[in-house]
C-alpha cells in the first residue's frame, strides 16, 4: 500500500507541477540583448542607485519588468515578436545588473560610495579604525576627493581596481557554482524550486512565442493578473517611492506618508516592551512576497517574530540587554541587543546551521549512491541505454557544460581571490589557511544547503558571522584583513534563475554570453553615476533617508567585529 505524501511535500510538490520542462530550448542572447544593456546601463543604473539609497529597497523587480514590457513594445512596433528565451535573458540581465549596483551602495559592505561613508564614519573615528584602514579600501582624510566628491582621481584607484575585480570575478564564481548546484538539485536530486515557476509564468505572460501552445484562456488569465500586480505596484509606488522622491527635488524636505524605511514605534512601547524593536516596515512587497511562499515557511518567520518580542523583555529583566534604555529609538535598540546577546547568539546559531547544512550533504550523496545502486540492478542495459540517450540529447539541447570544465573555472576563481589577498597582507600563514577553507570547503557546502532550501521550501538561512570568526580565528592583528576579496559567498541562489531559465526553454549558454557583455558595461556605468550621485549632494545626508539612519547602524555593527 502507498504510504501517504506529508502534506509540507505535497504543498511544495505543487510548485514544481505549475509548469512542465518543455522540449525546445532556444538562443536568447542577440542585439535586442545588447541594446536592453545600454538601456538598463543608461537609465535604470542612475535610478536604482537613487532610489536605493532614498528607501533601501531600490527598484529591483520593477526594473526587470519595465525593461522586459518596454522591449516588447517596441519589438511589436518593429513587426517582431521576441521569444520567450529573449524575454527571459531581458529577466536575467535586469536582475543581474542588481547586484552591481548593490555592491556600488556597499549593501554586503563594500562598494565605493560605502567605503567613503565608513573611512570617514563617527563609528570608525571613535573605535580607532579610521586612521588605520588601508589604501586599497579608501584614501586618507587628508585627500581632496571628499571635499570635491569624486571618486575620478588617483587616490581611488587603488579601491576601483579591487571594487572591479571582487565584482568580476564573483559574477563569474556565482555562474559556475550556481550552474553545478542545479545540476545536482535539479536534475539529480529533482527538488521542486517552488518559487522558480512564478518567475517563469511572469515570462510566460509577456510571450508570444508563435509556437507557444497555450490556450487562449490560459494566455488571458496570465495577462489578467500580472496587470493587476502591475496597477498594485504602480499604485503603492506612487505613495511610497514617488511622492517622497518628486517632493524632495522640488522642495529639497521629501514628504513621506509611509516614512521610509520604517516607522519607528519602539518609543510608544518601551513601557511594557522593553529591549523590543517595533518599527514597521511599509513596503508592500514584503507582504506580497510572503503570499507566495510556502505556508509553513512563513509560520517558521512568525513564530521568530513571536519569540523575539517574549524573549527580550525577560532578557532585559536578567540583566543581559543592561545596555538598553528607555527612549531609544529602533536603531539603536537593534545596535545595543546585538552589542549584548545577538552577535554571540548568532554564532551559535550559525554553528547549528552549519552542522545541520553539511549533515544533509552527506546524507543527501549517500541516498543518491543507493539509489544509483539501486537502479542499476532493476534496468535493463536497453532501457539505460536509451534513457542515457535521452539525458544527453537533453543536456545538449539546454547547452550544458561539461563538469570538469565547471570544477576547473572554480578553481581558477578561487585562486584568484587567494592570491590577490594574500599579496595585500604579505602572505599571512592564518589567514591563508583561512581563505582556502572558506573558498574550496565552507562556500560549496554553504551554497549547496541554500540550494536544497531554495529546491524544496524557496527560504534561504544563511549563517551569519563565519567570515567574522574565521578572521578571528586566523590570527591576524589589525584592520586590512576585513577589507581583503575574501573568497566566501552564497551561490545557491543562483540556481533559481537557471530553473527558470530551463522552464522558460532558454539554452543556458544565452545567459552566459549575456553576462559577458552586460558586466563590464554595467561596471562603467555605476563608477559614472555613483560619482555623479555623490556629485549631488553627501552621502548620506537628509537628502537620502534610509542611508541616513540606516548606515550608521551598519558602521557601527561591523566597528564592533573589526575591534
Amino acid at each position: 500500500m502507498a504510504q501517504k505524501q506529508p502534506k509540507l511535500d505535497r504543498e511544495v510538490e505543487q510548485f514544481r507541477n505549475l509548469m512542465q520542462t518543455p522540449s525546445r530550448f532556444d538562443e536568447g542572447f542577440n542585439w535586442t540583448t545588447v541594446l536592453a544593456v545600454a538601456f538598463i546601463a543608461l537609465l535604470m543604473v542612475p535610478g536604482a542607485l537613487y532610489m536605493s539609497l532614498l528607501a533601501g529597497a531600490g527598484i529591483g523587480p520593477a526594473a526587470q519588468w519595465v525593461t522586459v514590457i518596454l522591449f516588447i513594445e517596441v519589438a511589436r512596433r518593429a513587426h517582431r515578436e521576441l521569444k520567450r528565451a529573449e524575454i527571459f535573458v531581458l529577466f536575467f540581465m535586469s536582475g543581474a545588473a542588481l547586484s552591481v549596483y548593490g555592491s556600488a551602495l556597499g549593501v554586503p559592505f563594500q562598494g565605493l560610495l560605502w567605503n567613503q561613508f565608513y573611512a570617514r564614519s563617527d563609528a570608525a573615528a571613535e573605535m580607532g579604525i579610521a586612521a588605520h584602514l588601508p589604501h586599497w579600501f579608501a584614501p586618507g582624510a587628508e585627500s581632496s576627493t571628499y571635499q570635491n566628491r569624486t571618486f575620478f582621481h588617483l587616490d581611488w584607484l587603488p579601491a576601483m581596481g579591487l571594487f572591479i575585480f571582487g565584482t568580476l570575478i564573483a559574477q563569474m564564481s556565482n555562474l559556475i557554482l550556481g550552474y553545478g548546484l542545479f545540476r545536482i538539485t535539479s536534475d539529480i536530486e529533482k527538488l521542486p524550486f517552488p518559487l522558480a515557476p512564478i518567475g517563469a509564468q511572469g515570462v510566460m505572460a509577456l510571450a508570444t512565442d508563435a509556437d507557444d501552445q497555450d490556450t487562449d484562456r490560459d494566455t488571458s488569465w496570465r495577462w489578467r493578473v500580472f496587470s493587476i500586480g502591475g496597477a498594485i505596484g504602480l499604485a503603492f509606488g506612487s505613495v511610497y517611492l514617488l511622492l517622497p522622491t518628486v517632493t524632495g527635488a522640488l522642495i529639497g524636505e521629501p514628504v513621506e506618508i509611509l516614512p521610509i524605511p520604517f516607522s519607528d514605534f519602539t518609543d510608544k512601547t518601551d513601557g511594557y516592551l522593553p529591549a523590543v524593536a517595533t518599527g514597521v516596515s511599509w513596503d508592500l512587497g514584503n507582504l506580497l512576497t510572503g503570499m507566495v511562499l510556502p505556508y509553513f515557511a512563513m509560520v517558521g518567520s512568525f513564530l521568530g517574530l513571536v519569540i523575539t518580542v517574549v524573549v527580550n523583555p525577560i532578557l532585559y529583566e536578567f540583566g543581559v540587554l543592561d545596555t538598553w534604555r528607555v527612549g531609544d529609538n529602533t536603531v539603536i535598540t537593534l545596535f545595543k541587543n546585538n552589542v549584548d546577546f545577538y552577535f554571540s547568539f548568532t554564532i551559535g546559531v550559525s554553528l547549528a546551521i552549519a552542522a545541520a547544512g553539511m549533515f544533509h550533504v552527506v546524507q543527501a550523496l549517500h541516498s543518491w549512491r543507493r539509489r544509483r545502486r539501486e537502479d542499476a540492478d532493476v534496468i535493463t542495459d536497453t532501457f539505460e541505454s536509451s534513457e542515457q540517450q535521452d539525458r544527453e540529447a537533453l543536456l545538449r539541447k539546454r547547452g550544458d557544460i561539461r563538469i570538469w570544465i565547471l570544477i576547473a573555472a572554480y578553481i581558477v576563481t578561487t585562486l584568484s581571490y587567494i592570491l590577490l589577498s594574500g599579496y595585500l597582507i604579505d602572505w599571512h600563514k592564518g589567514v591563508m589557511i583561512v581563505m582556502l577553507i572558506l573558498g574550496f570547503v565552507y562556500t560549496p557546502l554553504l551554497s549547496y544547503a541554500t540550494a536544497r532550501l531554495e529546491g524544496m521550501v524557496g527560504e534561504v538561512v544563511e549563517p551569519p558571522l563565519v567570515k567574522q570568526a574565521a578572521l578571528i580565528f586566523s590570527g591576524f592583528k589589525g584592520v586590512d584583513v576585513w577589507f581583503l576579496p575574501m573568497p566566501i559567498a552564497n551561490y545557491g541562489m543562483m540556481t533559481v534563475y537557471y530553473r527558470q531559465c530551463e522552464l522558460t526553454g532558454t539554452r543556458f549558454t544565452s545567459i552566459w554570453k549575456a553576462t559577458a557583455v552586460l558586466y563590464p558595461i554595467m561596471l562603467i556605468s555605476v563608477l559614472f553615476f555613483s560619482n555623479f550621485i555623490w556629485s549631488l549632494a553627501e552621502i548620506p545626508s537628509a537628502v537620502y533617508p534610509y542611508a541616513d539612519m540606516i548606515w550608521e547602524l551598519d558602521a557601527r555593527n561591523q566597528s564592533i567585529m573589526y575591534t
